[in-house]
């Protein structure tokens, strides 16, 4: 079967989804849709017809299902319908580019199985449900990305990307995806470097070109958690004496920073990190609570941190 075919088959399936989801379809619409002509979507509905499908309408008004016709007979709670809908608005928000219209497209098979109640109940509801983002979502010029490192780690096959570090500076990487996690604003994909014969994340929107190539590979990474941890360099025992009151706003942070112990004493909270980051990034996240915390070990940390404030101080002095 040549691809022609193939793709009539997707269209015309998904035309049906259309036809299920909404009251009234119009052809100009799923010309539209599609990329293709009219004459193209006359000839879809016509196999549709041809099938059994009860199509009411002609070209020229709009479309729709015989009332009472049904594929597949699929019943939800409304509780379930009221979870899709809030599910959806999530999406829309924190959702990557690349996933958008993979996930509207499963979104409206799901609307098209509903019950014509259900579907009122989504046309009154859905507006009185929103999420409000303060962040601004980069723009993507790789509309496939995420898919395409997702088909990679199912076919194991090696990645070749072109990516724009935090200084400007762009590199040939090589990878074998382990997985994709979503984490401050951005999404990443953990991954073994074949030029740095290790585990590295990268941030997907500091990508610019991204292929799947023949090369295979065989081995089993395991989870994205087994290498989150995985350091570059030598790790630092670090250890703060947290005042109760602010541990509230350190609860996914903590992590991050690399805790791996937290004792609660009459003093304070006693937290005990491993963290590779000791001369840039852990003094100046622990500086954001610092008149809140002391540090108890490593006597360098306090160094750093004197020195960041006196630096802080002379480029605001009063």
């Amino acid at each position: 079967m040549n691809d022609h075919y193939l793709k009539k088959i997707d269209r015309v399936t998904a035309i049906l989804t259309q036809l299920q989801s909404k009251p009234l379809v119009r052809a100009q619409d799923l010309a539209e849709k599609f990329e293709v002509s009219l004459r193209t979507i006359y000839r879809d509905v016509k196999t549709l017809e041809n099938a059994g499908i009860p199509i009411v309408g002609e070209a020229g008004s709009g479309y729709s299902l015989m009332d009472g016709y049904k594929l597949p007979p699929v019943m939800f709670t409304k509780e379930e319908v009221l979870s899709f809908i809030t599910a959806e608005k999530l999406m829309q928000k924190f959702s990557h580019q690349s996933l958008g219209n993979h996930y509207q497209s499963a979104m409206e098979k799901l609307r098209s199985v509903l019950r014509n109640s259900d579907k009122k109940l989504i046309q009154n509801i859905e507006n009185q449900i929103d999420i409000f983002d303060y962040h601004q979502k980069p723009d993507d010029s790789i509309k496939n990305i995420i898919p395409t490192i997702l088909e990679s780690i199912s076919d194991k096959r090696q990645l070749k990307m072109n990516y724009q570090n935090v200084g400007g500076e762009i590199h040939e990487r090589i990878i074998e995806a382990v997985g994709i996690f979503y984490e401050f604003n951005f999404w990443y994909v953990m991954a073994y470097c074949t030029l740095r014969k290790d585990f590295r994340q990268f941030r997907i929107d500091r990508i610019l070109q991204i292929v799947k190539i023949e090369n295979s590979f065989s081995q089993e990474y395991g989870k994205i958690s087994d290498h989150r941890t995985t350091g570059n360099g030598e790790k630092i025992i670090v250890k703060l004496l947290v005042d109760k009151k602010i541990m509230g706003h350190l609860v996914n942070s903590k992590r991050y920073y690399g805790l791996i112990d937290e004792v609660e004493t009459e003093e304070g909270c006693v937290l005990t990190f491993e963290t590779e980051w000791i001369d840039e990034g852990f003094p100046r996240w622990l500086i954001t609570f610092a008149d809140y915390a002391e540090i108890l070990q490593p006597e360098s940390l306090k160094i750093k941190i004197k020195k960041l404030v006196d630096r802080i101080s002379q480029k605001n002095e009063f």
